[in-house]
């Protein structure tokens, strides 16, 4: 009876030692070996940057690089979430999200509210939608002389900044800058209801949208064109807190630079490597 109770002891002793381990190791996998789960944003109706593709999963160009990014940080495990562009904005100051993707320039302004990398992200071709008619508009001075209406841009937009910067450094020839109450208008239709002279607008989403055979203005493929005034880089933006998580993302993309992972995926979403132009590139 005794040795019976003595190996009851013996066994419970030994199961108490294997919870108790058990614990212990539970909390160093939630110590310094855990992989630390952060959300990024990214705008989900902004193609070819970001979207959500026809299986709801996210993909883009900003998408798809921070995917690559994900795979070589170990210690960080990224989850997308898809929002608008305001709302990211919103989210990655006040620490909703660790950081976001929306095909964002770089502004002073933003710097107060953000935490802009090391390394950018992309590079991206800003241009004028414009009426056919119109197609000998090259650039921002040839706009500007011609005296034309721009579309209204969103003050909190970086693209206001863009042609802010332009008014800026030519007093004697500015473009007709109107801040508008949305992120965003309908460049394409207001040019071509008149309602605007030309718009301000990237490349990539000018392709979806017109030249793109399902794209919704395809139809006024021969109505609108679209001329380059500028590559501009493109970065994530991080909450101010999120230092440690910023010098880890420069790390890797310093490396998917060195493999030219970016300018593959320039190609595969933008149908053109803009990192070709990129010594001519100054903002």
């Amino acid at each position: 009876m005794k040795i019976g109770k003595s190996i009851k002891m013996l066994l419970l002793g030994t199961s108490a030692a294997l919870f108790l381990a058990a614990c212990g190791s539970g909390d160093d996998a939630e110590g310094d070996d855990a992989v630390r789960k952060v959300k990024i944003a990214y705008d989900q109706a902004s193609k070819p940057m970001s979207w959500i593709d026809e299986n709801g999963k996210p993909t883009g160009y900003d998408v798809e690089v921070m995917k690559l990014v994900d795979e070589l940080l170990p210690d960080y495990e990224f989850e997308f979430v898809g929002t608008t562009s305001d709302d990211l904005l919103i989210g990655v100051e006040q620490g909703k999200f660790q950081a976001g993707v929306k095909n964002a320039f770089w502004t002073e302004e933003r710097t107060k509210k953000f935490l802009y990398p090391e390394e950018f992200l992309g590079l991206s071709s800003a241009g004028l939608v414009l009426r056919k008619e119109d197609e000998n508009i090259k650039s921002l001075e040839d706009f500007a002389s011609a005296g034309y209406s721009l579309a209204p841009i969103a003050a909190n937009n970086a693209q206001y900044t863009v042609i802010e910067e332009y008014n800026n450094a030519h007093p004697d020839n500015p473009v007709k800058l109107q801040a508008g109450d949305s992120f965003t208008v309908d460049v394409v239709q207001w040019v071509n209801e008149g309602r605007v002279d030309g718009g301000v607008m990237i490349e990539g989403p000018f392709e979806k949208q017109v030249t793109a055979k399902d794209g919704p203005y395809h139809h006024l493929e021969e109505e609108v064109v679209y001329n380059e005034f500028d590559v501009i880089k493109t970065w994530p933006l991080f909450n101010r807190e999120e230092k440690e998580l910023a010098a880890a993302y420069d790390g890797a993309v310093k490396k998917l630079k060195e493999e030219k992972k970016l300018e593959e995926l320039s190609e595969e979403f933008y149908g053109r490597n803009l990192f070709d132009v990129l010594d001519s590139v100054d903002r």
